[in-house]
């Protein structure tokens, strides 16, 4: 990269980090408090929308609102219960995906994860197009054909931002999370001492309209219309699995840290949430036109306070905005996570699994920014669409992972003595998300929700052809570790001396990935092209830093060790033929970055040296192979070129 082209990246994204320095995962984890802004402001700012949803259902009788409110309150407390759980039982984090994987099927996992992914993209779209939404409706008219723009804007924001890492992103957002929930706690509560001397007048009032209402639509027309509007103001629920996902990005103890900041959520969202429904029927507040409830609803709390009052709705309404745009951190946090999970375990490309020098997952962090664009430009950030299309998804993670948990503790109930309660925790909240998610696919299905479905099924259809590709391939490389065995089990006499460098002697330089079948097959390509023709012999290794081992100073310890008791396995094995080798290694997470260093190494001990590696090449050739496979010879080759060091690539025949 050129000198300009790097000061600017420095300045965009940020400099290098070093995975190797044992303090950087303090630096880059989050205490409590941090983690409450960045993982649950998704679930405080779906009280933006989500109560809104729920009276749009009421209208007419809104006096249903406070017990719609008490059910997603207790609802919350249920879900942020169960997922404690799910985290002391999983403490390296994974979430619904690998919960569902670990404890029902791999397939079953797979499904969770590709709910969670299209959840996590509509997370930021639905945050993002709210967030406008808000901003917007305290502002001119005439403003409101930006408010795409806007939201599109947003999202490059906060994609970049979260390019530079976590914790820079939650950070100067703090101040207006702050204001939001300072705010919004003082409306409520100002909302309730204010009525409080009516309370008695509106307690006979309800119960009149409740005993009409049910003369006009009967007991099961009632119980309908809570459980539509509790189903439509289920988007409050969406995030509380979001600290499940994110625990490796948390301040150890893990596990404690977890938990702290699930009690922050279940308080904060129960109470604004289940407020809100309440305050909307003492207010008689619904959405009109161009401005949200909340924003009817500050107008109607300070129309008497004077100049003060349109202050304090902006300042409200603003830090609506900032939330909900903080609130897509958790889609910008979590859903990177869950794709690099699924690249381990080959449900998608390897290199979402990659990290970059500022060591964060990057692809899957553009992936889910132009997702989310999409999705805001496809819909011109509707958000009564988005929602209906947001809500579904949720609750399949929510209902394969409390199947999983319930699973767990009925198989573990002879070994455990809490299981009854474990199992009771788990089991109200299967019941109550699979009463939501049922619901919601009933209701919501002819208004949108069929195509959150057709393209969770596209998705999980995609990632079985790639794992089904992975599978056959990687039988294929699995013959080639029968020259292993081999190997092993060479029978040679013993030398009478050790092999000696040749100084000044033409040297073959390989790069392997592990002592298995194919560095062996390049090493033999090697002897067999140039018979003996090289005098001394390096082998190369980088320990791939990923999302997979980049999770404390221990992890990365033992991929060091690990790369260099591979390397030395293959110059034992020359030694044991009379030939010296020696081995390089060292860990990153830019191998090419990595390879270019060692290469320096390696050609100032032998000066007569050449590269090689070994390249996969497939029957035919697709596009498919190209996105699933890693063509890192080919950068290796031409960063060493560069600094005139010959590299020859090896074709290794599928």
């Amino acid at each position: 990269m050129s000198g300009l082209l790097q000061r600017l990246k420095n300045l965009v994204v940020g400099a290098a980090r070093s995975p190797t320095d044992r303090t950087v995962f303090h630096k880059i984890s989050l205490i409590a408090f941090f983690a409450w802004v960045g993982l649950g402001a998704d679930g405080l700012s779906s009280s933006c929308y989500g109560p809104q949803e729920a009276i749009g259902v009421l209208r007419d009788h809104m006096f249903l609102g406070p017990i719609v409110g008490i059910a997603i309150a207790i609802t919350v407390f249920v879900i942020c219960s169960s997922y404690s759980q799910i985290v002391e039982l999983f403490p390296t984090g994974g979430g619904g995906y690998l919960v569902a994987s670990k404890l029902l099927s791999p397939t079953l996992g797979m499904v969770s994860g590709c709910a969670l992914l299209i959840d996590y993209m509509l997370t930021i779209a639905v945050s993002i197009a709210s967030g406008a939404d808000a901003l917007f409706s305290f502002l001119p008219p005439e403003w409101g054909r930006y408010k795409v723009l806007c939201a599109a804007a947003g999202i490059l924001v906060l994609m970049i931002m979260n390019l530079r890492g976590v914790r820079e992103s939650v950070i100067p957002l703090i101040p207006i999370f702050l204001i939001f929930v300072i705010t919004h706690v003082f409306v409520i509560l100002y909302s309730f001492v204010a009525h409080g001397p009516a309370a008695g007048q509106i307690v006979a009032s309800t119960a009149t309209d409740l005993s009409k209402a049910r003369s006009e639509l009967g007991l099961a027309g009632i119980l309908v219309l809570l459980l539509r509007a509790y189903s439509m103001g289920a988007g409050t629920f969406t995030g509380i699995e979001a600290v499940s996902n994110g625990l490796p990005i948390l301040r150890e103890p893990r596990v404690h840290t977890a938990k702290r900041t699930m009690l922050y959520m279940a308080v904060s969202l129960a109470f604004t949430a289940g407020g809100l429904m309440v305050v909307y029927f003492l207010h008689g507040v619904t959405a009109t036109g161009q401005k949200t409830a909340n924003a009817v609803l500050l107008d109607t709390v300070t129309g008497n306070w004077g100049d003060s009052g349109r202050a304090f709705v902006w300042i409200t309404l603003v830090s609506e905005a900032a939330i909900l745009f903080v609130a897509a951190q958790a889609g910008f946090v979590d859903g990177p996570r869950v794709i690099s999970n699924m690249a381990l375990d080959r449900w998608f490309p390897g290199k979402f699994a990659v990290l970059s020098d500022r060591l964060v997952t990057a692809y899957g962090i553009v992936v889910m920014g132009m997702a989310a664009l999409v999705l805001v430009l496809l819909t011109q950030g509707r958000v009564s669409f988005l929602v209906v299309l947001y809500s579904i998804n949720v609750f399949i993670t929510f209902v394969l992972s409390q199947s999983g948990m319930v699973r767990h503790w009925w198989s573990v109930r002879a070994t455990v003595a809490a299981w009854r309660k474990k199992l009771s925790i788990n089991a109200l909240g299967l019941v109550l998300c699979s009463s939501i998610l049922v619901s919601m696919i009933v209701v919501k299905f002819h208004e949108g929700g069929w195509i959150t479905l057709l393209i969770t099924s596209a998705l999980a259809v995609l990632a079985l052809s790639i794992r089904r590709h992975y599978k056959r391939t990687f039988a294929t490389l699995k013959r080639l570790d029968g020259l292993v065995a081999v190997a092993e089990a060479e029978q040679v006499s013993p030398l009478p001396a050790p092999p000696r460098m040749t100084p000044g002697g033409n040297t073959a330089a390989i790069l392997v990935n592990g002592f298995n079948g194919l560095g062996l097959h390049s090493l033999l390509a090697v002897i067999r092209l140039f018979g003996k023709s090289f005098d001394n012999y390096a082998f190369v290794q980088i320990g791939v830093i990923d999302a997979g081992n980049f999770k404390g100073v221990h992890e990365v310890q033992q991929l060091r060790e690990h790369a260099s008791t591979e390397v030395q396995r293959y110059v034992d094995y020359m030694a044991k033929h009379g030939l010296y080798a020696e081995g390089f290694c060292a860990t990153g997470v830019d191998v090419i970055e990595e390879i270019g260093k060692l290469a320096l190494e390696v050609s100032r001990k032998f000066p007569n040296v050449v590269f090689f590696g070994g390249q996969l090449v497939f029957a035919k050739e697709s596009p498919l192979n190209r996105l699933l496979h890693n063509y890192i010879v080919f950068a290796a080759q031409r960063r060493l070129y560069a600094e005139g060091i010959p590299f020859v690539i090896l074709p290794v025949r599928l």
